[in-house]
């Protein structure tokens, strides 16, 4: 049985390369679909942000020196082009997904309505929101952070590279451990860069746990779902 009826999953744009040094790399996100059916299939309901990082990356030396906010939305046009294609490779895996913008690009995407979302997962649809908060200034980690809160999900699961939380970087120091639980006063007290200080924040106050995990771990996010010490969990 899974741990949680309704989650939101918080995808970078980087986990999208693969081992490309940008773009997307079709396998890698096939593998990503792949996962995400997995847990779709025990029933779960499935909200996701996603990042633009690696679209952006191979722009970033041509936006050196350009204006902050400027970068910036170009950053959440970035993730619009990623959630489409998270969209497409859904479709053909089976899975149902709708992509809402929080900018508005109605030709393209339909706008982020919370009502609507919510009624979506109700329906056992995929939930893909893209364009972060809509702000400039704000990461998607802050994104995950306020939609997973808007619609009411019960755990915030951070897919990244590293499979957990850790008390040092585990690339440079090898005798660095893994927590399994850890506290949001804790991991603030250690300078633990779990996420930014502002979605962090947010997932205190709201007191919704984020659970961090590796995504290239096969069958990690099922066990993160069924409740399995997986990654590592944050907690009030």
């Amino acid at each position: 049985m899974p741990a949680y009826k309704r989650i939101l999953l918080k995808l970078s744009g980087e986990a999208l390369m693969g081992d490309d040094p940008y773009g997307i790399n079709r396998d890698t996100l096939a593998g990503i679909v792949a996962e995400v059916k997995g847990i779709c299939d025990l029933g779960v309901e499935i909200g996701v942000v996603i990042g633009g990082g690696n679209i952006f990356r191979g722009v970033a030396p041509a936006a050196t020196g350009m204006d902050r906010a400027t970068a910036d939305y170009m950053g959440m046009l970035a993730t619009v082009m990623n959630a489409l294609a998270l969209q497409d490779a859904m479709r053909h895996a089976g899975v149902n997904s709708r992509v809402q913008s929080a900018l508005n690009i109605e030709q393209v995407v339909e706008p982020y309505i919370r009502g609507k979302a919510i009624r979506y997962l109700e329906e056992g649809k995929v939930v893909i929101f893209a364009a972060g908060t809509g702000n400039p200034f704000f990461t998607t980690d802050t994104a995950a952070a306020l939609r997973g809160s808007e619609i009411g999900a019960e755990i915030v699961i951070k897919a990244t590279k590293v499979d957990g939380v850790y008390t040092a970087d585990p690339m440079r120091d090898p005798s660095a451990t893994r927590f399994r639980r850890i506290s949001f006063d804790e991991a603030i007290a250690r300078n633990l860069k779990v996420m930014d200080a502002t979605a962090f924040a947010l997932c205190r106050d709201q007191k919704l746990p984020v659970n961090v995990f590796s995504i290239f771990k096969p069958g990690a996010l099922k066990r993160v779902v069924l409740g399995e010490d997986e990654g590592t969990l944050v907690h009030c």
